[in-house]
């Protein structure tokens, strides 16, 4: 008993959940993800305006992405030994670098250059949000990471609104107007960091060692762990491909498929990234009632029909079927953090960064490997294939249940 109540003690900084703080950095990641989702937002105003290849727009993507996937989990695991609160509005200036440079970029290896500082911001602002989201969720881990995870997801659902209402409009200079996000961001990121600095548990890390064979206080060996989290990665990376073909190339589709204008196929995508922000809130609460195995499952397998069925139908039945989508799928990643969490106690820096790094990386090269091929067959052939990617959800079956792995 006292060895487990050694381990847990560090699972929250507080014995209540601490809802200014999670609000707080909700809304961060809201203004975080909103700015990086101008990225995509302008792909098809940067087609037209620098004449670019499929290729060419997944490279953007990618380019952001990758930053990001590597960058994060060192990012999480030097903060594990040393954390350094006052990272996180530093972060965010990388994303203010990256806008202003974008908004003013000339050539396309200059948006590469701007894609990649808020690739950094990025990478800064993530795995240290989401340990801030752990030490504030006073055991309401799944509740605790959905407020998280909700605020990016409804910035990531503005970047079709905002080509239809600003870009159509204006053109790639409108995305200056977005410093206003970034120079708020860094003004609450302060706030955040002035609690999170008086956090004593932050000021001394665990070190205490475990035994070879079993993984702090769960109840599987460490062979058992590396095979889930291996299982949990590729979860991560059916729902993300997925995820980043309907963002870069779902607008393109609809306009070749469907005859749509940019502005109108913007207005459908908003509606399968807004689904997706509703049903990220709903998964966590979901989990902490319901278990965490059993929401992932029904999450990513679950959007299988409704992927699968989404470059056949109509032009209104695409909508439908994109929202019943976006909901069901973007419920599974804030419970897949925690469940890795979970399995890992005492290196949520590491685990934190490590699954926002394997999103970032898998989504960017998905991206970039989706676009190569729409080059050489169409963007039909891409819908169609990444539309069977959910089915992956299968290997769900092979995670242990909760009760293994709880404390």
């Amino acid at each position: 008993m006292t060895g487990s109540k050694t381990q847990t003690s560090p699972s929250a900084s507080t014995a209540t959940t601490v809802y200014p703080i999670l609000f707080a950095i909700s809304i961060v990641h809201l203004l975080n993800d909103t700015m990086q989702s101008t990225v995509s937002a302008l792909f098809p105003i940067l087609k037209d305006s620098m004449n670019l290849t499929f290729s060419q727009i997944g490279l953007i993507a990618f380019a952001m992405n990758i930053t990001a996937s590597l960058l994060q989990p060192l990012v999480g695991l030097y903060a594990d030994v040393r954390p350094r609160p006052y990272i996180l509005p530093l972060g965010v200036c990388f994303t203010l670098i990256g806008i202003i440079t974008l908004s003013i970029a000339p050539t396309f290896a200059i948006v590469l250059l701007a894609v990649i500082s808020v690739g950094i911001g990025s990478a800064v602002f993530h795995p240290e949000s989401s340990r801030v989201a752990y030490l504030a969720s006073g055991g309401r881990r799944g509740l605790s990471q959905s407020i998280f995870q909700v605020g990016g997801n409804i910035g990531s659902s503005l970047g079709p609104i905002m080509t239809a209402l600003v870009f159509v409009k204006i053109g790639q200079f409108g995305v200056i107007w977005f410093t206003i996000a970034a120079l708020t961001a860094i003004v609450i990121q302060f706030k955040v960091a002035q609690w999170y600095s008086k956090q004593s548990l932050h000021v001394a890390p665990i070190k205490k060692k475990t035994s070879p064979s079993v993984t702090h206080h769960t109840g599987l060996s460490r062979a058992q762990v590396i095979g889930t989290i291996i299982v949990l990665v590729f979860l991560v990376f059916s729902k993300h491909v997925y995820m980043s073909s309907i963002t870069s190339y779902y607008t393109f589709f609809l306009i070749e498929t469907h005859g749509v204008t940019v502005q109108q196929a913007q207005y459908f995508l908003f509606a399968f990234l807004a689904a997706a922000a509703v049903g990220t809130f709903f998964g966590g609460p979901l989990s902490d009632r319901f278990g965490r195995k059993n929401i992932i499952w029904l999450s990513i397998l679950g959007t299988a029909p409704f992927s699968i069925l989404m470059p056949h139908v109509s032009l209104y039945w695409a909508a439908v079927v994109s929202i019943f989508a976006g909901f069901i799928l973007s419920s599974a990643f804030s419970i897949i953090v925690v469940y890795a969490q979970e399995l890992v106690p005492g290196k949520i820096g590491l685990i934190s960064g490590l699954f926002f790094g394997v999103a970032f990386g898998l989504g960017g090269l998905g991206s970039a490997v989706m676009g190569n091929i729409a080059d050489h067959t169409s963007i039909a052939f891409i819908m169609n294939l990444s539309s069977y990617l959910p089915l992956l959800g299968i290997l769900a079956i092979l995670l242990p249940k909760d009760k293994d792995i709880s404390a």
